[in-house]
Order: structure tokens, then sequence, then C-alpha cells
């Protein structure tokens, strides 16, 4: 009965890591089209932390934290949640949702040559390998003519980029920084901080916000969705998988997600598939497949979005 209940539950949480994960591109695509990007992004954060302490709270797990936790947790929420996911809901008014998604699994790659850059960490050769057509695969990506067409597309791709960038220096951050040792607390922390620095960008940017009472319904379903399972139970389902099963497995949505980003905006938002973009996208996660060794996984699935 145990193993049976453990079973269902590792089944379950692969399909909040795979559909739920890869469906956050679409719900943002969504509601980025009506609300304003930050606006949007501080909502969401800010209503999963709270969400989260008040659930930590009914599992009576403390969230006491030291000062330098808290500092912490707070620039780990900027480099993971404020810019690099602020940005990139930003960069959706511009690229398609499956485009973006396919941009992001190159994550992967940014953090390989982060590592070597600023910490001298050697590659591995199959390493190598996935680098070299990761760089291939974007290229391929990135050189479409539609895309090089538009003056606009091509600021949010390089906004994307920066946001990878950005990802990438928070998964080196806090792997040495001192932060909350319960994951419930520390995402909590990350979030409620990271909408809060979101709200003072929006403000700064004179963005224009509006009561959700005033959204229209398919805006609010997407907020809904995007604070309860994008942000809470897909975050938990990874973790626990990082405990249930081997980090190999956990790994396996890199290549998971940009797919289910790619046919749902096909499908409901009628973003186009060009035959380029799938032979991008084959080469581009065969690289990632190559760079997700053991070395490298530990850093890249412990803090992955």
């Amino acid at each position: 009965m145990g193993r049976s209940s453990n079973s269902a539950l590792v089944i379950l949480a692969f399909f909040a890591i795979y559909v739920i994960w890869g469906s956050t591109y679409l719900l943002n695509k969504i509601a980025v089209l009506e609300l304003e990007p930050f606006m949007l992004a501080s909502c969401r954060f800010t209503t999963a932390g709270l969400f989260i302490f008040i659930l930590a709270k009914f599992m009576k797990i403390p969230l006491t934290i030291s000062k330098k936790q808290l500092l912490n947790t707070i620039l780990a929420g900027v480099f993971f949640l404020s810019f690099g996911n602020g940005v990139v809901v930003w960069a959706l008014r511009y690229v398609d949702s499956g485009f973006a998604a396919l941009e992001i699994s190159a994550q992967p790659l940014i953090i390989l040559l982060l590592m070597r850059m600023l910490q001298g960490k050697k590659i591995q050769p199959m390493s190598v390998i996935g680098v070299i057509l990761g760089i291939i695969g974007i290229y391929l990506l990135v050189s479409q003519k539609q895309i090089i067409a538009q003056k606009e597309s091509i600021t949010g791709m390089i906004m994307i980029f920066f946001c990878m960038l950005s990802w990438a220096y928070g998964s080196l951050f806090v792997a040495r920084a001192d932060l909350p040792t319960n994951y419930f607390v520390n995402t909590g922390y990350q979030m409620f901080t990271a909408g809060l620095t979101l709200a003072l960008m929006s403000l700064a940017f004179g963005e224009e916000w509006s009561s959700p009472l005033d959204w229209s319904g398919k805006v609010q379903w997407s907020m809904i969705l995007l604070v309860v399972f994008g942000s809470i139970v897909a975050f938990t389902s990874f973790n626990y998988l990082l405990k249930a099963v081997s980090p190999e497995k956990v790994a396996t949505s890199t290549y998971v997600n940009p797919i289910v980003a790619l046919l749902l905006g096909w499908y409901f938002l009628d973003e186009q598939i060009t035959v380029q973009s799938i032979f991008a996208a084959t080469i581009l996660l065969t690289g990632v497949y190559f760079i997700n060794t053991k070395k490298t996984l530990a850093i890249f699935e412990r803090f992955k979005r």
C-alpha cells in the first residue's frame, strides 16, 4: 500500500513538473496581453509567498530566519524571480510562449559557462559537445527570418538571454549562500520578497495597476493557476522528486517543458511552429542532454525555475 501510494505521488509530481511548468509560459502569455508585466509577476509571487507562509503555519514549520538569511533570500528572489522571471513575462509581450520556453531550455549551457568563467570549473568532454550543440541550436532558433525581421522580437529575445544570465548567476550564488534550511520557508521568503521588489519595479516603470475584479475571466483563471499550481504545487513536486528519484530523472523536465509550451502555444494561441524551430529544438535539447551530466546536475536541478 505504501509503495503504491509512493508511486502515485511520483507520477503526480512528474506530471506537475512536466505539464504544469510547461504551461506557465502559456498562462503568463495570456495574462501579459492584458495586464502590465511587472504588476502581473508581483501579484503572482506575493500571493504565492503569502500562501506558503500560511501553509507553513498550518504545518507548524517555523518561519524565523536570521538577518543574513533574509538578505540572501531577497537577493536570490531578485536573481530568480524579480529579474529572472519578471523580465521574461515582460518579454512574452514580444515573443511567442513556445519560443521563450525553447530559448530558456538552454539554461544549463549558461550555468556551465558561468561556472567555467567565474569559478574556473573544468568542462567535461561530454558537456563540451553539449555546449557546441546548444550554441548551434540557439543560433538556428534565433536566426529565423520572421524573428530577425521584427525589432520587438529581437528585443524580447535579448532580454530573455539576460534573464537566463540572472538565473545562472543566482544558481551559483545560492549554492554558497546561507539560506533557510527548510526549502518551503526558503521559497516563501524568495517569492514574497521578489513580489515586493517587482511591485517597486512596476511603480518605477509607471505601470498602471488594476483590480483583479476588473480582469477578464481567462486572466483571472491564469493567475489562479500560476499561483496555486505554477508556483506552489510544481515547486513542491520538484523538491519532492529530488528526494524520491535520481536527479537525472528530474532533469527530464528540461526537455519536456519546451515541447509542452510549444504545443500549448500552437493549440491555444495559434503560435507558429516552423520546421527550423523543430530542427533547432532537436539540436538544442540534445545539447542540453549532453550537458546534464551528474557533475553539473546537482547545481542546476536544485535551483531550477
